[in-house]
Formats: structure tokens, sequence, C-alpha cells
């Protein structure tokens, strides 16, 4: 069993607040945080002066794969870059292009801070097979359109990835199931997707009033919104997460609260595809848990945790013109803390405490731009840069090492994906 020392570290506590000390890491988990005992002895000790230490970014919400078709369709409307672009474009895709193209999504993860992540695409074996290999920790859901013809074949295939893949990876893996979104998920799918959650036991990820016209034509052609229609069908009784909710009314937002929905909030893919700005006050005034995800490449354009801890303590001051919304710690916390906890994860990673996985991510705050360190939690939100993400552990291994990955050879991954990139889209 590997034993890892991080000394004379500036750790985040759960409280936004900073305090010198050390934290050891014997196999998978955190065995102290803040003192160590002395006659305890690591393998590896790691010098952490000028560094801050933080429960690696959990990203609530991607399409990994979708890294291949960055840059590739910008500034359309969402229904418009669906239809006629990105489906077109994705009919193309092979298992090994999904591959290499979460391999990809990961090696951007990793280097960005990011130690666990929420995938709901296609091929998704070879979606696990990368989790497996780079080492990362991943929820991982199977793409399901009702309105497809493979909808039938997405529920058997989502079967047998859970049966295959939930809990693999030393547990790394865990697994949901993945019905799209309402408008393209009929009732009587639905219902079948809740009779599968409930054989199997698995939760559910699924995009929910993602934009105005969704809801409205929900309205219109079922009397409801998306979560009221959702609640009715018994989706949300099987533990959901779901992405987006950008346009939900206060009874909406009741509903979820009664039903424990965990919210994944993705400002930046919001913002870039002008599906508005989500509630997050109010849902998170009403207890509701909410996470950060970066949504895919492909409507973000990056996977960039940061990023999103900036937007996400932005976009809701300068939409309400409100500064005091959504502070700096709330902002940190959603993509830690509450992020494992809209992934169900809330007691195994997300927090530095000893019992929790070593899922770490440490910045190097040697910088101009880290001075003067007045407040650690708002440089961490305003200031800070992925450049500056030092050492990634995760399950108590190190990813990233003096910004080296470890297990992704980068050099041939760069030379795939663009290779498959262009192919996919001529």
């Amino acid at each position: 069993m590997s034993k890892i020392l991080l000394k004379n570290a500036e750790l985040l506590t759960l409280k936004g607040e900073v305090q010198q000390g050390d934290i050891a890491i014997e196999g998978s988990l955190i065995k102290y945080c803040g003192h160590v005992e002395a006659n305890w002895q690591a393998d590896r000790v790691i010098d952490c002066s000028n560094k801050l230490a933080v429960p690696g970014f959990v990203n609530t919400h991607t399409h990994a794969a979708m890294t291949l078709f960055r840059s590739y369709a910008d500034d359309m409307a969402l229904m418009d870059w669906l239809q006629n672009k990105i489906w077109p474009a994705e009919a193309n895709l092979t298992a090994e292009d999904v591959y290499w193209g979460t391999q990809l999504a990961i090696a951007e993860m990793i280097k960005s801070g990011t130690t666990t992540f929420a995938d709901m695409y296609f091929f998704m074996p070879q979606v696990a097979q990368a989790v497996e290999q780079s080492g990362i920790r991943a929820v991982l859901a199977r793409g399901m359109a009702g309105v497809a013809p493979t909808a039938e074949q997405a529920l058997l295939e989502s079967e047998s990835f859970y049966r295959e893949w939930h809990n693999a990876a030393d547990g790394r893996i865990t697994v949901m199931l993945g019905p799209h979104a309402p408008y393209t998920c009929p009732p009587a799918y639905l219902k079948k997707v809740v009779a599968l959650s409930e054989k199997l036991g698995a939760e559910i990820h699924i995009h929910l009033a993602e934009t105005a016209d969704e809801v409205k034509t929900c309205l219109e052609k079922h009397g409801k919104t998306p979560i009221a229609l959702m609640n009715d069908l018994g989706v949300l009784d099987r533990g959901v997460l779901a992405a987006h909710c950008v346009h939900v009314s206060p009874e909406d937002i009741a509903i979820m609260r009664q039903k424990n929905v965990r919210v994944a909030h993705n400002p930046g893919s919001n913002m870039k595809l002008a599906s508005g700005v989500a509630p997050v006050p109010e849902m998170l005034s009403a207890g509701l848990n909410v996470g950060l995800g970066t949504d895919g490449a492909a409507s973000n354009n990056n996977l960039d945790m940061l990023e999103e801890i900036r937007l996400a303590a932005m976009l809701n001051k300068v939409h309400r013109c409100d500064p005091l919304l959504v502070p700096a710690s709330t902002a940190v916390s959603m993509a830690t803390t509450l992020g494992a906890n809209a992934l169900g994860l809330g007691q195994v990673t997300g927090k530095l405490e000893p019992g929790f996985k070593a899922d770490i991510t440490l910045f190097d705050m040697h910088a101009p731009h880290w001075y003067p360190r007045h407040d650690r939690t708002s440089l961490l939100t305003y200031s800070a840069a992925a450049a500056d993400v030092h050492t990634v552990i995760v399950d108590g291994k190190i990813l990233l090492d003096n910004r080296r990955l470890t297990t992704i050879d980068e050099e041939r991954l760069l030379t795939e994906v663009q290779q498959r990139g262009m192919r996919l889209v001529q």
C-alpha cells in the first residue's frame, strides 16, 4: 500500500477557510489531514510550500467525447446546432473515436484539476475503458433517445453496461441511466426507463428545462412543465441528476426539493447557447443540491471547472445586479462538496477529510495573480488559472505530477484526435 505525504500545504476547508498542514495518503484514502502522527512514514513526500490543496473538482455534467467537435459548430441556436450539425456528425462516430475523444476530455480535465466527472454519451464501454486506464473517477450513463431508431437497443445496452461496469475499476466507476431529455424521450419510453431503474437500482441522469422553448413545447404537448411531467411519470422518484434546470418555476423548485433532485448547473454552456440564466440562488435557498458542470466541449468549448466556478459566481450577480449573490465560497463548494453530493458520491469524495478518497488537486500559488493573498478562496474563484494546477491525485494515485500526465501519452493522444475529429465532419 503506497503512502504519500503532502507536506506543508495550505488546505481549503469546508467553510472556505485555509489552514496550514499536511495530508497523509495511505492507499486510496486520506489518512490524516492537518496534523500527521509523528510515527507515520511516507513512501513519497511532496513539498507543498506555496501550494493550495483543494478537493478535486467534480464535473457533474458533460459529454466527454464531444471534444472531437470542439470549434466545429459554434454560435448557433441549440436545436439548429443539434439537428443540423451535431447529430449528423455524431452519426459518423465509431467506438474507437469515442474512446479517443474521451481520453482527450480526461486529459484536459485532469490538467485543469478535475478528479471526477459525470458523462452521458454512447459507446459507453469504450468510455469506461478510458476512465479505467486513466485513473480518473466517473459516473457514466449511456445516453438514450426514445424517438431514435435505437431506442430499444439503448435500453438493452444500458442494462448490460450497468451490470458490467457499475462499481468497476476499484469502485471508481459508477453507472446511471441516461434518458436524454423529455423532448427526445416520450412518456411511454420514460416509463420503460423508470422500470429499468427500479430493476437495477440505478439512478437517472437527464437534461431538464434547458431552454424556454423546451418548457413551452412541453406545456403545449403535456400541459405540464418538464419537471412536473417527470414527477408524474415517476422519474423523480428514482434519484435524479438533472442537467441545466435553467427555466424552472417556484413550483418546479418545490417539486425538486421534495424529490431531492440534484442539479448540474452549466453556466458556460448556457451562456454560449443563450439558453438563459438558471435561478441558482433560489435553488440553493430552497435547499437544493446544486453542482457545477461544463457540458460538452462542443458547447462550451472547454472542460475547465475553474472557468465554471468563476462564471457561477458572476453570472447571477450581473443578471440580477446584485453583487452578493453566489459568493466565492459557494461557487467553490458547488465544484467540490456539492458536486460530489450531486453524483451520489458525497460520502466518497469532495472533502479533504480522513476516510475520504484521496482525490486532491494542488494549485501552485507562486505566480503574480496569486498575490497578495488576502483570501485564498477568492483567489481560487476569481484569479486562478488551469495552468496553476501542479499535481492531481485520484484514489491515492498521482495522475498529474508537476504538470505532467502520468497515465496518458499526450502527444499520441493529440495526433489521434486531430485526425479523427477532422474525419467526422467531412
